[in-house]
């Protein structure tokens, strides 16, 4: 806290009743009040910035189950984003160092070409994959990475999902459901909670739309005799799908897709700072990161 102190003027008056002293003393007082005022330090933390690269790791980390491992004839690599399912397969992978097909055999080999799928786990300066350890699918007794079947969010009614009109849950009619499903304004998604999709009218329809989502249940009741759940979403499919264009921009990225709201994001590692970004740049819980090289937990070590 500075504050500025005016001189005593020159001009021949009575004599100061204060002493030199303690004068001094109340300069002194003033000057240092400022070193701990809090109000003197900036609180506010800075924004954080957009990522330009790849963040390293601290500590070692794993993949999330077994990736497919590939040489091509120069360089070993990670197929971290996937792989074309030819023969032999191909893809453009994270390159890895550390790494002899001597040292695993349980790999298979044609034209040159070598691959096999392992669990890798290593050191990462946020280009190179330092594999440390490399346990074969085979020989892999963790969770392996999948994609998760939605459910029904509405509550099951009472007496369970009834069919309302049978003559209007038969194939045509699901698919026509779905098509004007997308039709309906403020249409965000749809998807199809069954065991048997060969038995549509045991198949629950879910859609989720911005707006009126009663409207938007009649108008699907019109075509759809089957169980149907509709609720509000915020975002539209279209909001969604642009915002998944705009973060395939962002370095690492390898896949980015919508659904319930969130758009999921795939990269390669994330020490914090990118989700950071993302939830200041576009709001708290309406982009998930999720990287596929994650730090090791002691239950892993």
């Amino acid at each position: 806290m500075s504050r500025r102190v005016r001189r005593l003027a020159s001009t021949p008056v009575a004599p100061v009743v204060a002493p030199v002293a303690a004068l001094l003393v109340a300069l002194l007082a003033l000057t240092a009040c400022g070193a701990d005022d809090p109000v003197a330090d900036d609180p506010t933390p800075s924004a954080p910035t957009s990522p330009t690269a790849v963040p390293a790791a601290e500590g070692e980390v794993t993949t999330l189950g077994p990736v497919l491992v590939l040489d091509q004839g120069d360089q070993p690599v990670a197929c971290l984003g996937g792989a074309a399912e030819s023969l032999p397969p191909q893809c453009e992978g994270t390159r890895l160092e550390g790494w002899e097909w001597e040292e695993h055999p349980e790999h298979e080999s044609t034209g040159g070409v070598r691959w096999g799928d392992f669990a890798l786990t290593g050191t990462w300066d946020g280009t190179v994959l330092e594999v440390t350890e490399a346990v074969p699918a085979a020989g892999y007794d963790g969770e392996w990475p999948g994609d998760e079947t939605p459910g029904t969010p509405c509550p099951e009614p009472a007496g369970g999902w009834q069919v309302e009109d049978p003559a209007r849950t038969s194939g045509a009619t699901l698919d026509e459901v779905l098509r004007r499903a997308g039709q309906l304004p403020g249409y965000a998604e749809a998807w199809l909670d069954t065991n048997d999709i060969t038995k549509p009218e045991e198949t629950v329809v879910n859609v989720r739309v911005t707006q009126d989502v009663a409207r938007a249940e009649k108008t699907l009741r019109r075509t759809w005799g089957g169980p149907l759940c509709v609720q509000e979403a915020r975002f539209t499919e279209d909001e969604l799908v642009a915002l998944t264009t705009d973060l395939q921009e962002l370095p690492g990225v390898l896949d980015s897709s919508a659904f319930g709201d969130v758009v999921a994001l795939t990269v390669l590692h994330d020490d914090g700072s990118i989700q950071a970004w993302v939830d200041a740049e576009h709001g708290d819980g309406r982009i998930e990161v999720r990287p596929v090289l994650v730090p090791v937990t002691d239950e892993e070590e």
